[in-house]
């Protein structure tokens, strides 16, 4: 399986967009700094996350929500009570 996911930062409320094989371990990366992207916002929360069987519909759907803020906009919204503080 693959995963997209959204975790937010307990630091400073941002929020990355990522995709990953092993959503235990990227998760894991995450807060313990090793990801160049994330680093300053640890610790960081996982608020949202979708499966697919397939590596290319992962990226995507990654790419998707990176390149066009309507698509991440509406994600946004639907999972808006996830982001709140």
């Amino acid at each position: 399986m693959f995963y997209v996911y959204v975790i937010k930062s307990e630091r400073n409320g941002n929020t990355y967009v990522g995709y990953s094989n092993d959503l235990k371990r990227r998760f894991m990366e995450h807060n313990r700094g090793l990801s160049h992207s994330t680093k300053t916002g640890v610790p960081w929360t996982l608020v949202y996350y979708e499966s697919y069987r397939s590596k290319a519909d992962a990226r995507y759907r990654e790419d998707n929500l990176k390149k066009h803020a309507k698509a991440y906009g509406q994600l946004r919204g639907r999972i808006k009570n996830s982001l709140k503080p």
